[in-house]
């Protein structure tokens, strides 16, 4: 039975959807009750929704294509206002491509790049449980560690100690929820595993047990060996996960190297684009001594450790020092600059707080929308922040494990670790990256850096033990070594802002650390006027 122009209006009327004259004088009624399932299925609005001669078009093929009719309504209201010009274009494109699945070309499969572990679940809504969930994974992850250590053979719970009389040896692993100086100068700590909480004190005439737990922060995990009183351990020793000493130095049984870059920062008007392009031509051979250029062609693998557009609307008054104001097209620019990259070098990079995606950590691999220039790149492998990857491995070398970390956590413990800043602080992000591989986390501190809470494990545990790990974020380069992990920040391509005037940075830009895989030996190449 063929559906009347009035009992078209009506249906739409109940579903809060209002039709435009134009789209009425154009709609077929024949064809009505296909249309009502469809928009039927397709509409979950609570709000009221117009559709007007542009959507007409798109309506067969309702049942080929997926969208959100409201943010296609919404998106709309807010070109005609003049607020976003681009959305609603984007919608529009998106609706009329053919519906066929778009064929990619086929790439190459990299077999000198494994990535071991890159976040990536699907978005959902977070409860005040998943926090809870979070922190008891994290628990366990890092009680396995602490367990392995034979200081702690007497390991009990919390529990078991408060319920005790008489005094005697005992440890535990748990975690500093509070930490604070006593009137004698002492340090006390309150320290709780699943089953309660208890007072720990720190005497302060054990000089060397003191000053290693000045440095603890709140959260992190621990082991305590003492003896317990009432309602109290005094602790004679402190155990950290840390790195076990008889780790491998690993050497690669080919002389190949990698660089490690990061903080490009592309469409700031402070972005050192000169520097960068002497960088791209030394690459590509094109200058340097003989030996300079011989090992240029035995680069294998390019890390960018994060932030490799300035961004936009990340700080109050950025739109001031960006030379490229439009997100689309700092990725399309830093695309450019890679791409003069030889193709058999593999780039692998991770996105860091100026990237175009959420700050709160672990953030995935870049989003496409934005940076699908980057996609394109036939030598590049996207990974999220954190993440880790192996390179290099063959039927006879295991390769090498590289722990890749932007480093937004870093600000908290300059701030908040009295060895740290009295010893160099944002110049010395050796000790931050020792600090953290001590604690076998890459953000100890709750407030140390923003999250979502992952309820099955703790995707900031260091749980395999690299051979480099590798950050950027403070804008100047180092090289160090820890128990036979290379430790490497990256460098920047920017010049000092205002902001880092404020806050008293000193970066050092245009520096390349380059590491020689089958000695394991580091240098700091500079690229700048200097």
């Amino acid at each position: 039975m063929e559906t009347t122009t009035k009992e078209l209006i009506d249906f739409f009327l109940d579903k809060k959807i209002l039709l435009s004259p134009d789209i009425m004088a154009q709609l077929e009624l024949e064809k009505a009750d296909t249309l009502y399932k469809l928009i039927n299925d397709k509409i979950k609005s609570q709000d009221f929704l117009v559709f007007n001669k542009d959507i007409n078009e798109l309506l067969s093929k309702l049942n080929e294509i997926d969208i959100s009719w409201l943010d296609l309504e919404k998106s709309k209201a807010k070109f005609e206002k003049g607020t976003d010009k681009t959305l609603y274009g984007k919608f529009l494109t998106y609706l009329n491509k053919e519906p066929e699945i778009e064929e990619k070309p086929d790439i190459k499969e990299n077999t000198d790049i494994k990535v071991l572990f890159s976040y990536d679940e699907e978005s959902k809504k977070r409860e005040v449980q998943d926090f809870v969930q979070l922190f008891n994974a994290r628990y366990r992850s890092i009680e396995s560690f602490l367990r392995q250590r034979q200081e702690l053979q007497n390991l009990t719970t919390i529990n078991r100690i408060l319920n005790k009389k008489e005094r005697e040896s005992t440890s535990i692993i748990a975690m500093v929820s509070e930490k604070s100086t006593t009137k004698n100068g002492n340090l006390m700590l309150t320290v709780e595993d699943p089953t309660g909480s208890i007072k720990v004190l720190v005497n302060k005439n054990k000089p060397d047990l003191f000053t290693q737990a000045q440095d603890m922060v709140l959260d992190e995990i621990i082991g305590i060996v003492g003896v317990n009183g009432e309602n109290i351990v005094f602790a004679n020793n402190i155990l950290w996960p840390d790195i076990p000493t008889n780790k491998d130095l690993k050497k690669s049984p080919e002389e190949e190297y990698a660089i490690f870059l990061s903080d490009l920062h592309v469409g700031s008007n402070n972005f050192l684009g000169d520097d960068f392009n002497r960088f791209l031509s030394w690459i590509n051979g094109e200058v340097g001594s003989d030996k300079q250029k011989d090992i240029a062609s035995k680069i294998k693998y390019l890390f960018i450790i994060g932030d490799l557009v300035d961004g936009c609307g990340i700080y109050p008054g950025q739109e001031e020092e960006l030379d490229i104001n439009d997100i689309y097209e700092q990725y399309n620019v830093c695309a450019e600059y890679l791409k003069k990259v030889p193709e058999n070098i593999n780039i692998i990079i991770c996105p860091g707080n100026h990237d175009a995606m959420r700050i709160a950590e672990p953030q995935p691999k870049l989003y496409e929308d934005f940076s699908g220039a980057l996609y394109n790149l036939p030598n590049v492998t996207l990974v999220s922040n954190p993440s880790l990857v192996n390179i290099g491995a063959t039927e006879r070398f295991s390769g090498f494990d590289v722990l890749m970390y932007h480093g937004y956590s870093f600000d908290h413990f300059v701030a908040n670790v009295s060895s740290i800043r009295s010893k160099g602080g944002y110049d010395r992000a050796d000790l931050i990256m020792k600090f953290l591989l001590k604690r076998r986390h890459l953000a100890p501190t709750h407030t140390s850096t923003l999250y979502l809470p992952d309820i099955n494990e703790d995707p900031l545990v260091i749980k395999k033990i690299p051979d480099f790990f590798v950050t950027g974020h403070v804008h100047k380069s180092i090289a160090a070594h820890y128990r036979n992990v290379t430790l490497i920040c990256g460098s920047c391509w920017q010049s000092k802002t205002s902001f880092q005037e404020k806050v008293g940075h000193h970066p050092q830009p245009s520096r390349v650390p380059l590491v020689n895989l089958k000695t394991r030996e580091v240098k700091i190449l500079r690229f700048g006027e200097e």
